[in-house]
């Protein structure tokens, strides 16, 4: 049983309806559901002609396991690629600054791109160029993101490239956010080259010019990232789904001398389960967890998630006076703007808004400051409208709005989390034919879900075919 129809619990449910062993074994499959559909943060709305995706709107190329889930449920002719043009702004003193070519989190593989630019004084340049002559190492324990860069490049990589950038992909607070967890790559730079720089260089001359691959940045589907859930959902023919129910307990159980388990819904039925996959937020599967294994339950409560939301506006593009030239922007920290990013929808994807209409997609909340989240939405909408007014001089009024919001959705993987995931891991070994998997643990982009989906669906299926061997 599979318990979350999000991206994780689908890819997992994908992987033991197609995996051979499964089908020798005659294995069943039921996915439980908490909402009355399935895909939890993938979910695309289709209004006046444009796509308005509610979360994340594509996943990175360079991560195989998206394209290649697409592919398998047929979706191989509808992957799309961003629009060429990768130019990104940053919001810094009420304008925005183009960010420096060749910047990868907050860390330049290029330097002279960034001794140009207008983002950091001279003295902010020569402090971050010091990481060319600084000693390996002096960082201590599991280091946050922010302490990193800023022991190498200086505060003002900090809160003018890292921050912001994280801020966008975690909603999350550079200096709370653990290295080893989020970007281990920065560590490894460090110890492989001694500079930051040095690494994200090398790095750079490794990889294929992206001009002469072709291959964009980030992937995406012509109709929205939805066309995946609903794929999955008509390829699973064989699984059971039961949507508009939540699981609200988990009893043990002996089958032939073996431990199984009951899964009890909010309706009363009690589900039977060889073998069970939460794919929950870490919260909600501690809930689960309480009377099977509460020092396990204790861990996963101690993952924290922030709350963002999105407000998604449809323009004339005639009354925009801006270019919108490039993807959007992120906001520097300390900037008196309440929005983290915006992106320009229309320009970054294809086909995204009609010719007449410019898409703009603003982003709200992180996980030291959530609470504009809570507002309704003409207060949301107002302030929203408020900072694109004061950043982009945007006065038109919408012809269409659309606002969403996550609770509790972004989890944070603060320093110590891979050794919490350590004892968890070690808690859930003692519970045969439990696994846990998704946003909370190893990564929380899309192909990092759907891989720990299909890793979780084999661990178990190797577990029940050695039982059934043994």
């Amino acid at each position: 049983m599979i318990v979350g129809g999000g991206i994780t619990g689908l890819a997992a449910a994908h992987a033991l309806a197609t995996d051979p062993r499964g089908r020798a074994l005659g294995l069943t499959c039921t996915v439980v559901e908490r909402d009355g559909r399935l895909g939890g943060k993938l979910q695309t709305e289709h209004t006046h002609g444009c796509v308005v995706e509610a979360g994340p709107d594509s996943f990175l190329a360079a991560k195989p396991a998206a394209a290649d889930l697409c592919r398998a449920v047929g979706l191989a002719d509808r992957l799309i690629g961003t629009l060429p043009g990768r130019a990104v702004y940053m919001a810094y003193r009420g304008r925005l600054h183009l960010l420096p070519e060749g910047l990868g989190m907050g860390v330049p593989g290029r330097l002279f791109p960034v001794l140009r630019t207008g983002l950091l004084s001279p003295t902010e340049k020569a402090r971050l160029s010091l990481d060319l002559v600084l000693p390996r190492g002096g960082g201590t324990g599991d280091e946050s993101v922010g302490a990193l860069i800023r022991r190498r490049l200086g505060t003002a990589a900090v809160d003018r490239f890292a921050g912001p950038l994280l801020a966008g992909i975690y909603a999350g607070d550079a200096d709370a956010l653990s290295a080893r967890a989020t970007f281990p790559h920065l560590l490894q730079w460090e110890a492989s080259h001694r500079s930051l720089i040095l690494g994200a260089r090398a790095q750079r001359s490794r990889e294929p010019s992206r001009q002469a691959t072709a291959r964009p940045l980030f992937l995406s589907l012509a109709g929205g990232v939805g066309e995946l859930v609903d794929a999955l959902a008509a390829a699973l023919q064989e699984t059971t789904i039961l949507t508009g129910r939540t699981a609200i307990r988990i009893l043990r159980r002996t089958d032939r001398g073996r431990l199984a388990y009951t899964v009890v819904l909010d309706d009363g039925r009690m589900l039977k389960a060889d073998a069970l996959l939460l794919a929950t937020p870490a919260f909600a599967s501690a809930d689960l967890l309480d009377r099977l294994a509460p020092s396990v339950a204790a861990e996963l409560r101690k993952i924290p998630y922030a709350s963002t939301a999105a407000v998604t506006f449809g323009y004339r593009r005639h009354g925009i006076s801006h270019a919108l030239e490039g993807h959007g922007f992120v906001v520097a920290r300390n900037e008196p703007l309440r929005i983290t990013a915006c992106t320009w929808v229309s320009s970054k994807w294809p086909h995204r808004a009609p010719p007449e209409l410019a898409l703009l997609r603003c982003y709200v909340g992180r996980a030291e400051s959530d609470a504009l989240v809570d507002e309704d939405d003409p207060h949301l909408v107002g302030v929203v409208r408020d900072d694109l007014r004061a950043i982009m001089g945007l006065d038109a009024d919408p012809v269409f709005t659309v606002t969403t919001r996550w609770r509790r959705a972004m989890p944070q993987y603060l320093p110590g989390h891979l050794d919490r995931l350590e004892t968890i891991n070690a808690g859930i070994r003692e519970l045969p034919g439990v696994a846990l998997a998704g946003a909370g643990y190893r990564g929380i982009g899309i192909p990092d879900c759907i891989r720990q989906g299909a890793d979780a669906a084999g661990g178990l299926l190797e577990e029940l075919a050695h039982h059934v061997s043994a």
